[in-house]
């Protein structure tokens, strides 16, 4: 049962024939007569007397006719509740690295979530390899994530929220000893990998190794303890390098630099609440 059907149905009805509907809805007067041909076949039963030019309800059609104004009413009365809504509500499904959920994304949250308090946020881990098939299932309704400048997806808007770098860190304070030739990187396949791999395959030091962390926290605290050197985004270990448990080396050519990226299938309807949370971000 079509919208459009019920529609028809009681502009007939109030206007007292289907050529006058037909005038008043803009339609062909054999649409008008199809519309209703196609609710009685549905209803299974005839909604009309027709005799001759003129016709008038049957009393299925009289019964009918109170519940296809409350349906007509229902829907108009839904579309101003949801264009005049004055507080944004519903769920945001947000998708992001554990990088991102520990060093960037709470402080956010917070904010937004004090603005817009009935708006839930719902986190969701972020697989770096179905990030295209998350977006697209509705699994996750915005994504965040740490990539490459030039990253891209079929399908998939894109935005870039802030540039990142690389910095390549060694144990600060710590007794005075050679730093472990091994290279802290992260179980997955994480953007950086590559250029921690390039570095490793360029690297003079034929004893340097790889050993694989389960997230960048473990690897931060494994490099304090000087089990290794490792290289990460800068936004991670900002505060190790202020207060000097975790230095910069010193002579590192890691130029290549990462972005935190906002991303969205391009087919997404975009909710209100989804809405305030992008233009939360972008202020």
């Amino acid at each position: 049962m079509e919208l459009r059907h019920l529609v028809t149905f009681k502009t007939i009805v109030d206007k007292g024939g289907f050529k006058k509907a037909a005038d008043e809805l803009g339609y062909a007067q054999s649409s008008i007569t199809a519309h209703i041909h196609d609710l009685e076949s549905e209803l299974e039963i005839p909604l009309f007397n027709r005799m001759g030019k003129s016709i008038s309800l049957t009393q299925a059609g009289e019964t009918f006719l109170p519940y296809a104004t409350e349906i007509i009413d229902l829907y108009s009365e839904s579309k101003d509740r949801l264009r005049n809504t004055e507080e944004p509500s519903g769920i945001v499904i947000i998708g992001a690295s554990e990088t991102l959920m520990i060093h960037w994304l709470p402080n956010i949250l917070r904010g937004f979530m004090e603005e817009y308090p009935k708006v839930e946020i719902v986190l969701k881990t972020l697989r770096f390899e179905d990030v295209h098939s998350q977006l697209k299932s509705g699994e996750v309704d915005i994504a965040f994530l740490v990539e490459l400048e030039n990253w891209t997806q079929k399908d998939v808007w894109a935005k870039k929220i802030r540039k990142e770098e690389l910095v390549h860190i060694l144990p600060g304070k710590i007794e005075r000893r050679p730093f472990a030739p091994r290279m802290l990187t992260t179980e997955y396949k994480c953007s950086w990998r590559p250029i921690m791999e390039a570095y490793m395959n360029s690297t003079t030091d034929i004893n340097m190794k790889a050993i694989e962390l389960p997230s960048v926290e473990a690897i931060k605290k494994s490099v304090m303890c000087n089990l290794g050197q490792s290289i990460v985004p800068r936004f991670v270990v900002e505060k190790e390098l202020k207060e000097g448990v975790l230095v910069e080396y010193p002579s590192s050519k890691i130029k290549q630099e990462l972005a935190i990226f906002q991303a969205m299938h391009k087919d997404k309807w975009v909710s209100k609440s989804i809405s305030v949370f992008i233009d939360y971000l972008a202020n």
